[in-house]
């Protein structure tokens, strides 16, 4: 599968950047999901690298050649790039069964192909199925109704799953009549011998003039597969509507209508209509979105089992961080056109990159908390919070303040030179503080310098104990079973936590806790970025 890299991707109409110089490689059998809220670019982002944009500037690299260059004029089309699409819309022929639909967009392939003996392949199959006569005879056993009689059409759909075949080849087996009552396998046996003879005849008719069959029959003249541009036979195309239809388990469903399956049913088919000609790549833009809650959570898993199945590079765009950090191998944050963050979804999650992105990500939401300190002797940053609280946050790496503030001045510097001027203009993030009674952000917003920071805490690092150090009341408590999602008020702060286990609480209980972990996050309010990890006590 093909690497795809993309070097200062940029899309503009006049002022206006929908993706603003975008560096990215993805790598091979990857599964990316580009996030972000609604405009950010994502969906411009994967139209771009489909062919189905074309890019203002920068390059498109896949698989090693390169499909757009703007310097060079370089600009290969979307059928060219052998890619496929999986969209919202199912776009289904509703006058076509299962079948029909998948095999539509087969019919119309041309290109160069190896000349493949068919009749020498489906010879081959039925013998190596015939020599284990055990196994159909038990298809049949297992296809009878409940008075005997036996259902052709659903041996016909187990024999082509069990032994992977057409249904050309199916039919031909069915058609020998030697499984239907007794378990005498002599007949299939001597099937099997007389079709030998046959593929012997065949192989050695190729000799004669100077060719060979190798092990997927195709032609073979002095030492090349021989080729020729062409069309799928119907063997071909039933071979792979087949296969694909195993991948997505739809092999029963192939005489239906779209309007008599499910939703889920529906999107399983356009799957496998899009995995048919085999792309090296494949783009779904938001394609669970027409699903309810519980089938989404289903096709997550199903995907995920493709992406592993098929070996398919996967491209999927959506706004909603779970499926991102469910499915994803990399997860590409996008905001305003501007790459956040490219990384996998832990580290996403774990070691976000700035305020914005560990606000994104995450559900229970994070926890963002206003800071005052100054870093002491021993590297720790001895802090005041809450209003008049005060905390020792101490790194998990050691860390020189003032020369981190140095560097990070450094790269501002950089950015503010290489500066163009955008309509959609690049705002810092205003990161939001729960409260009971909400200031204004006019009446809170003031020039924050190196001693001011933004402390993060994850819902799941609120550790409720009798002996805790800060005291506080249960503002809201809701229990799902699991776990229970609560808010606890400190003074006119909120903070959000998550309990595991089946713990009832009461709206104004008192409480105690602490700030467990080594992965509280330390932001600087000045820049919005990650200083570094650590862990946070209470000072007595």
């Amino acid at each position: 599968m093909p690497e795809i890299i993309l070097k200062n991707l940029t899309k503009r109409w006049d002022k206006f950047y929908a993706v603003d110089n975008l560096n990215m490689v993805i790598d091979d059998n990857a599964f990316v999901t580009l996030l972000g809220p609604s405009g950010c670019g994502k969906t411009t982002t994967l139209r771009m690298i489909a062919g189905l944009e074309t890019p203002t500037s920068g390059k498109i690299i896949i698989g090693g050649v390169t499909v757009f260059d703007s310097e060079r004029g370089i600009n290969v089309s979307a059928n060219k790039r052998q890619v496929g699409f999986l969209f919202q819309n199912y776009a289904l022929w509703p006058n076509m069964t299962v079948y029909k639909n998948i095999s539509f967009g087969l019919s119309n392939i041309k290109k160069e192909m190896p000349k493949v003996d068919f009749e020498a392949k489906r010879t081959d199959a039925l013998i190596k199925i015939l020599d284990r006569p055990e196994g159909v005879r038990k298809i049949y056993d297992e296809c009878r109704d409940k008075n005997g009689k036996i259902d052709e059409n659903k041996v016909c759909i187990r024999l082509i799953d069990e032994y992977e075949i057409s249904i050309y080849t199916a039919k031909t087996l069915m058609g020998y009549k030697v499984f239907d009552s007794a378990d005498n396998f002599d007949s299939a046996k001597a099937h099997a011998e007389k079709l030998k003879a046959n593929l012997k005849k065949i192989k050695e008719k190729y000799e004669a003039e100077g060719c060979m069959l190798n092990d997927r029959f195709e032609v073979v003249r002095q030492g090349k597969v021989e080729k020729s541009v062409r069309k799928l036979t119907e063997e071909e195309i039933d071979l792979i509507v087949r296969r694909v239809a195993r991948i997505v388990k739809i092999g029963m469903f192939m005489d239906r209508y779209p309007n008599e399956l499910s939703g889920g049913q529906q999107q399983r088919v356009a799957i496998a209509r899009t995995l048919a000609p085999e792309p090296k790549v494949l783009f779904m833009d938001e394609p669970l979105s027409n699903l309810d809650a519980k089938l989404r959570i289903e096709m997550r898993s199903e995907l995920q089992r493709l992406h592993i199945d098929t070996g398919i590079t996967f491209i999927y765009v959506t706004h909603d961080q779970l499926e991102a950090m469910t499915l994803a191998t990399k997860i590409c944050l996008i905001n305003n056109g501007v790459l956040q963050q490219y990384d996998a979804p832990l580290d996403i999650y774990k070691k976000p990159d700035n305020l914005f992105v560990a606000d994104f990500v995450g559900n229970p939401a994070i926890n963002f908390i206003e800071a005052r300190g100054k870093q002491q002797s021993d590297g720790s940053i001895l802090m005041t919070i809450f209003d008049g609280s005060q905390v020792i946050f101490a790194p998990d790496e050691k860390l020189n303040l003032s020369d981190w503030y140095a560097k990070a001045d450094r790269d501002g510097e950089e950015k503010s030179e290489a500066l163009i001027e955008k309509s959609n203009k690049d705002i810092p993030f205003r990161y939001h503080i729960h409260m009971v009674n909400e200031i204004g952000e006019s009446d809170k917003e003031k020039a924050a310098d190196n001693e001011d920071f933004v402390i993060g805490i994850r819902p799941e690092f609120l550790n409720l104990n009798d002996n805790g150090s800060i005291e506080g009341e249960i503002y809201s408590a809701m229990p799902t079973g699991m776990e229970t999602m609560i808010k606890v008020r400190i003074k006119n702060y909120l903070l959000t936590g998550v309990v595991f286990g089946g713990v009832l609480y009461k709206i104004g209980q008192q409480i105690k806790l602490d700030f467990n972990g080594k992965d509280i996050l330390l932001f600087s309010r000045k820049n919005g970025k990650l200083i570094t990890r650590g862990s946070i006590k209470v000072k007595q």
